[in-house]
């Protein structure tokens, strides 16, 4: 009987304390404690700002899904869609074939790194690719680890992850203007 008692006090207090409008989920809380729907004021303020849909949700909503279609592409996707990376990258890994070479990377900033790596630090890049998407893949900096202990590895990514992503910037902005 004690615990149901206890257990029946608490179920009370925790839905008390839960039926009190949260002003972090989208309510603006009212004074006084109120229960019950907003008054017919706030609820047509309320009504109209979620039927509007802002510039900013808008540019989120295109960004995102923008997003979510580039995810699901493949490394090799990205480099037909932009052929100046792929321009950039031919002439980075010279007498590669970029579509073989970029399979089994999980992303587009992976592969361009290791690119980067194997000119930067002169390691054959199947090598490198093999430490990374082989049977047990292992990360860009363990990779270098392990074909060039002598070398910084954690330096050596940061470096080359700086590449990608200046590589990957540029490239992209001279396929956008391109397309204008």
């Amino acid at each position: 009987m004690k615990r149901f008692t206890l257990t029946m006090s608490i179920t009370l207090m925790a839905l008390a304390l839960t039926s009190e409008p949260a002003t972090a989920q989208g309510g603006r809380g009212r004074s006084g404690g109120s229960v019950g729907p907003p008054p017919a004021s706030e609820r047509g303020q309320m009504q109209d700002r979620s039927n509007r849909p802002t510039r900013e949700s808008s540019e989120l909503g295109s960004a995102n899904r923008q997003h979510q279609t580039q995810s699901k592409m493949t490394v090799s996707d990205h480099l037909e869609r932009n052929t100046h990376l792929a321009a950039r990258l031919q002439g980075i890994l010279t007498g590669t074939d970029l579509q073989q070479a970029s399979s089994g990377f999980k992303n587009l900033g992976q592969f361009v790194a290791a690119a980067h790596v194997s000119k930067n630090l002169g390691i054959p890049f199947d090598q490198l690719k093999l430490k990374m998407t082989g049977d047990s893949p292992i990360s860009l900096g363990k990779a270098i680890q392990e074909l060039q202990p002598e070398v910084d590895a954690k330096s050596e990514v940061k470096k080359a992850e700086q590449q990608a992503r200046e590589e990957i910037r540029q490239a992209e902005a001279a396929r956008k203007n391109e397309n204008r």
